[in-house]
């Protein structure tokens, strides 16, 4: 085994997490040995790399800027995932990032000298600080309902979407009430043969342009909730779905006449109590994530509430981990102030100095 040793680790290089090497890079950490970015990835571009073909730069609503590096000029057409992926991978190189990949952790562990250790299989670091910002791609979430092993055809979850052409001719159920579920339905309704809306509560459709106030009372809403404990909900999820011009030719069709969710699925398709039944071939489960957070288990981080107890950025039950692109920081210019507040947190821990202005 081959142990390194940091003064901090940071564990995923999307967003969050190159924010966060960005910060420590400029503040005089030095690359590998004082801070290393950990990312489970065969190449960069966080979650950005795993959006569906068909997700195009012009259908990509809020995403920012990361610190010191502009994102350049491109085709509205192109591939979100393409475009993402390779601005993250130029920024990696502008800033001499010590990015290595691909490293899947296994757990993070207290050592009896007060330092972490994470352990990646064959090799270890051990650190004085840790910023997790894995965020959530790799922990989608299958809601449970009755009868759902015995549907005799496919299921498929938000993650595994790789545009409408395999939904062809299909009858489709589509479960969610998110920007992911609506934008689906939009291509999927272009091909299928039937598609079916559902959510577990009324869609709540935005008539307004999401501005600053909105975006303040989203993000408050959340950091409510990891300050008590509770797991965080999505900002996201709390801001309603901007009626675009997309939305409106959606509901001239009538893609959005939703309905509530059903309360059990059946072999060829699903059921309400009332008797309704709406055949189906494919359900696609737009359900959203989960943080992915489970390496960091051995801490012995959650409340009783099952969250984690945040203070901004850092850990209430431990100071020394900070989570970044959790709860509030979700976002792409959440995820940036999260990085700089951690550093600045971080650096105070380990060395109290200046923070940044």
């Amino acid at each position: 085994m081959n142990t390194h040793s940091v003064d901090v680790v940071v564990i995923g290089a999307g967003q969050a997490g190159l924010s966060a090497a960005h910060h420590l890079r400029r503040t005089g950490f030095a690359p590998d040995d004082g801070f290393v970015v950990l990312d489970g990835d065969d190449g960069p571009g966080g979650a950005w790399r795993h959006r569906w073909p068909t997700l195009r730069l012009e259908r990509v609503h809020g995403f920012h800027d990361l610190p010191g590096m502009p994102f350049p000029p491109a085709d509205p057409q192109r591939p979100a995932a393409e475009a993402v992926s390779a601005y993250f991978a130029a920024y990696e190189r502008a800033f001499d990032l010590p990015v290595r990949r691909p490293v899947r952790i296994r757990a993070v562990r207290s050592r009896p000298d007060g330092r972490l250790d994470v352990d990646a299989g064959h090799d270890r670091w051990t650190a004085r600080a840790l910023i997790n910002a894995t965020g959530t791609w790799t922990r989608p979430f299958w809601p449970y309902y009755p009868g759902r092993s015995s549907f005799g055809g496919r299921q498929l979850h938000t993650a595994d979407y790789q545009g409408p052409a395999e939904f062809t001719g299909r009858r489709v159920v589509v479960v969610g009430g998110g920007t992911s579920a609506v934008q689906l339905l939009a291509e999927i309704s272009t091909v299928a043969a039937s598609t079916t809306w559902v959510t577990r509560r009324p869609p709540q459709f935005s008539d307004g342009e999401f501005g600053p106030e909105l975006g303040r009372a989203a993000v408050a809403r959340v950091d409510a909730a990891v300050r008590a404990g509770r797991p965080p909900g999505s900002v996201v999820g709390v801001t309603g779905l901007p009626v675009t011009p997309e939305i409106r030719w959606l509901r001239e069709r009538g893609v959005l006449d939703r309905l509530p969710v059903f309360d059990r699925i059946t072999p060829d398709g699903v059921a309400w109590a009332d008797g309704r039944f709406v055949p189906a071939d494919i359900i696609l489960w737009c359900t959203g994530f989960r943080a992915a957070l489970d390496h960091l288990a051995p801490l012995g981080l959650r409340a009783a509430g099952g969250g984690i107890v945040m203070d901004g950025t850092r850990v209430v039950a431990d100071d020394r981990v900070h989570l970044i692109g959790y709860g509030p920081s979700a976002s792409t210019i959440g995820a940036n102030r999260a990085g700089r507040a951690a550093v600045n947190e971080i650096r105070s821990l380990l060395a109290p100095a200046p923070v940044l202005d």
